[in-house]
């Protein structure tokens, strides 16, 4: 069973220095399209800002990492904001920081220190909750098992991802690996096929 420390929802953190504005954004994230999709919000919501600097870290093994200087000096942004994910040791997740100018530079270490202190109020004021790793299931059956199949979803920690009621009805589930009862439970259904 694979546990890590993610957040539970979006938290934000704020530093100031020289008249330059940081604001910091921490999201659960779990793939770099999604954080592209995030950054691409960010980046029109503060389009008056001079750089959208950003880590993330994903899957249970940490393997999967990034991170971007946007424009700032090299490894003065992207690297303090990951170095902030490594020290609190969480993953599938996306940590920005965008910057607002303030007319006066901050220097090599002035911005080292702006972009890592505004990451870390963002993650300190975040709610980190611990996961493990989760399953996808397609489940296809009749129309007449939808009250056993719901019964079963309702009765386990599982997520619904999607679903289509019809003739034949359709529900992509996530559930906790560990939950091997909930898979064997499922495929004893009469009818019911997984993908």
């Amino acid at each position: 069973m694979s546990v890590f420390r993610t957040v539970g929802k979006i938290s934000e953190g704020f530093y100031k220095e020289k008249g330059s504005k940081f604001l910091a954004f921490v999201v659960p994230c779990k793939t770099e399209e999604e954080a592209k999709d995030y950054l691409n919000k960010w980046r029109k919501e503060h389009h008056l800002a001079v750089h959208v600097c950003y880590a993330f870290r994903f899957g249970s093994d940490k393997k999967v990492y990034r991170a971007s200087d946007d424009g700032e000096p090299s490894n003065s942004a992207g690297p303090p904001i990951l170095g902030q994910i490594q020290s609190f040791d969480l993953t599938n997740v996306l940590v920005t920081v965008v910057r607002y100018y303030g007319g006066t530079n901050l220097g090599v270490g002035g911005l080292i220190n702006a972009y890592r202190t505004s990451a870390k109020e963002a993650i300190e004021n975040a709610e980190i909750i611990e996961k493990e790793d989760s399953v996808e299931v397609e489940i296809l059956f009749s129309y007449e098992q939808i009250p056993q199949v719901m019964k079963l979803i309702k009765s386990h920690s599982c997520e619904v991802i999607e679903q289509l009621f019809d003739l034949n009805c359709v529900i992509k589930l996530s559930f906790p690996i560990s939950n091997q009862a909930l898979l064997a439970q499922l495929k004893g259904f009469d009818g019911v096929t997984m993908k």
